[in-house]
């Protein structure tokens, strides 16, 4: 709305209806910023929260949780799915941040099993129970289909190519999101043109890989930020994403190298669900 309209309108009502707010009345893009403002302060509380260990405070400067959030347009009062949460790093962020007013799902669908994946799941499902004051209102099962304001995941989308499974997931994605949902991905970033067995080799992606799997699903794409790039991560390494922290499979060999390196560079997209 045109800001002299809303003025006069604004005006026009408060002389035929003087003992209303009529502000409140009026949208204003002011609300956006506010919900912005709370959320970020939220996410503040969260980072700095006696659930998140040591170990996972050390990952914030090379993942940015925070500015990630914001950049997916999170808010305080929305219904998230985190998909493939594994070890809970970030549901230790957003479960804070959605307890009071929003609500979180975290969940695994099928397409990645094995020892390692149940070993973390029952991990996961203990980390929750053993501090319900943080994690009491995780939900572990499926949102009510076209009912999620957003759906995340971080890392993850190497694992369901690999286990031939991308699409099926992204279709479910968008089946769980109302109309202008939005669907966050973080993933590994490969250069482009990088052939699938090497995808599958290596864990990274190319961003244009993830595009176009999401758009045939149904997604459109509004945003993508270098907020998780690392220029240091030349994507070359014998163990793939995994030579680099936090995995660090090689053991000392090349240690100092790739805790140099840091962790991999990393793609931070955003989709949206349309409304049409």
């Amino acid at each position: 709305m045109d800001r002299y309209v809303r003025y006069f309108l604004r005006a026009a009502l408060a002389a035929t209806f003087p003992w209303i707010a009529v502000g409140s009345l009026l949208y204003s893009p002011a609300s956006q910023s506010d919900q912005s403002t709370t959320l970020a302060a939220l996410l503040d509380q969260s980072l700095d929260g006696p659930q998140r260990s040591a170990a996972n405070r050390a990952r914030d400067a090379a993942r940015h949780p925070k500015q990630t959030l914001l950049f997916f347009g999170l808010r305080p009062n929305q219904s998230v799915v985190e998909i493939a949460p594994g070890g809970g790093w970030y549901t230790e962020v957003l479960a804070p941040a959605l307890r009071e007013r929003g609500k979180l799902y975290a969940m695994d669908l099928p397409g990645v099993d094995g020892a390692e994946t149940q070993r973390m799941r029952d991990a996961f499902q203990k980390k929750l129970a053993n501090n319900p004051a943080v994690f009491d209102r995780v939900s572990l099962d499926t949102p009510p289909a076209a009912s999620a304001d957003m759906v995340v995941t971080f890392r993850n989308i190497h694992n369901w190519i690999k286990a031939g499974q991308l699409d099926a997931n992204l279709k479910a994605f968008y089946a769980m999101l109302k109309p202008g949902g939005v669907l966050g991905v973080e993933e590994h970033r490969a250069p482009e043109g990088t052939p699938l067995e090497r995808i599958i080799a290596t864990g990274y992606v190319p961003e244009s890989y993830v595009i176009t799997h999401a758009r045939a699903a149904g997604f459109r794409l509004t945003g993508h930020t270098d907020i998780n790039a690392n220029k240091l991560d030349d994507h070359d390494h014998p163990d793939g994403v995994w030579s680099l922290p936090p995995t660090l499979r090689g053991g000392d060999k090349d240690r100092d190298l790739y805790l140099t390196i840091g962790e991999s560079d990393r793609m931070t997209l955003r989709f949206v669900k349309p409304s049409r």
